[in-house]
């Protein structure tokens, strides 16, 4: 399954995800942002469990924001697995 998702807050815009069958992740890309960091964080969770990724990044705050990138990777997660 595949799905792009609009961020909000962050200075990435958009996060390309793809899921295998057995709902892990087969891939995530971010589309903006600080490239080194969102490239890391999607190497960091691809062939990972959905439901870990979201338990692991959901929250997570980049200085004075209320979200980070890695919050809304876990939000379009959460989204997809619903």
């Amino acid at each position: 399954m595949h799905y792009e998702y609009n961020t909000k807050g962050t200075c990435s815009r958009q996060i390309k995800i793809t899921l295998a069958d057995d709902n892990t992740i087969e891939s995530a890309e971010f589309v903006g942002g600080c490239h080194g960091n969102t490239q890391g964080v999607a190497a960091l969770v691809t062939g990972m469990k959905v439901e870990d990724a979201i338990e692991r990044l959901k929250g997570i705050k980049c200085g004075f924001k209320n979200t980070s990138c890695p919050d809304q990777l876990a939000i379009a997660l959460s989204k997809m697995n619903n």
